[in-house]
């Protein structure tokens, strides 16, 4: 990870982050930056939560640009929730890859191509996290399902520790031609766009009772039309689904070895 390539996007968040705070001054990177921006975050136990994101544009083959949920502490077990941008080649559309990490094993990237070019102008990507489902969406469109249901089948895995940082990152990474087309650091540097962050529907960990998983009446992204998809998300979702790679159909990475939860979406 390449310093250079991420102090673009930290100046990016701390502009978006004071914003929220008619008074506050972005502060500078060297005037104690990180003690200034950890101080207002939050961790979460289950949230409704969107961004407005614009990607680097032109040649971005081996930048990566996230936006992500990540459980502490981070070593050792952790739960993950990743939007990732994966950039290419001038004139190739960028993929959005969603991953999860559940109990720190990673094998659950699905990939698929967006039905415009998020560097062109700010999109919405929203995810919706509770008791009963995980819903990751772009522009209202549901891009990424996963059902909780731990309860009732034996080993089936869904994100649940209850403590929840939300973070931002441009990075270099082998996404581009299975790792061959690398940065070209001559068109650095590589810009995102972080903007509209609201974590007003969210329960931020220690701060409300009775716990984020329950009461909905209270906490009302956690029961009623959240517990599952309307009939014109489900159908939405079905299109995304029939028109992308879907790594339940993806024979050739997982054998005879699917993940539980695609005998159940």
């Amino acid at each position: 990870m390449r310093p250079s390539l991420l102090l673009r996007l930290v100046v990016v968040l701390a502009a978006t982050v004071t914003s929220f705070a008619r008074a506050a001054v972005a502060p500078a990177f060297d005037d104690s930056y990180e003690a200034q921006y950890m101080a207002r975050m939050s961790m979460y136990g289950s949230e409704l939560f969107h961004i407005r994101l614009k990607i680097p544009s032109g040649y971005t083959a081996g930048v990566v640009t996230t936006f992500y949920l990540i459980s502490q502490p981070e070593n050792g077990g952790h739960d993950e929730i990743d939007f990732e941008f994966l950039g290419d080649k001038a004139g190739r559309p960028v993929t959005l890859q969603t991953n999860l990490i559940i109990d720190g094993r990673s094998y659950r990237e699905q990939r698929l191509r967006l039905w415009f070019d998020p560097a062109a102008a700010f999109h919405d990507y929203k995810i919706l996290w509770n008791a009963y489902q995980l819903v990751m969406s772009v522009d209202d469109t549901p891009v990424r399902v996963l059902r909780n249901l731990t309860a009732a089948v034996p080993g089936y895995r869904f994100p649940s520790k209850p403590a929840m940082l939300i973070r931002g990152s441009i990075w270099d990474a082998w996404a581009t031609d299975g790792g061959r087309a690398n940065v070209d650091w001559s068109r650095a540097p590589f810009t995102a766009a972080f903007r509209g962050f609201n974590v007003d529907a969210a329960c931020a960990v220690g701060d409300v009772t009775p716990p984020c998983y329950d009461d909905p009446a209270a906490l009302w992204w956690n029961g009623g039309e959240y517990e599952a998809l309307s009939d014109a998300q489900r159908a939405a979702y079905e299109g995304v689904r029939n028109n992308s790679m879907d790594y339940c159909t993806d024979e050739l990475r997982f054998n005879s070895h699917v993940p539980l939860e695609c005998s159940y979406n």
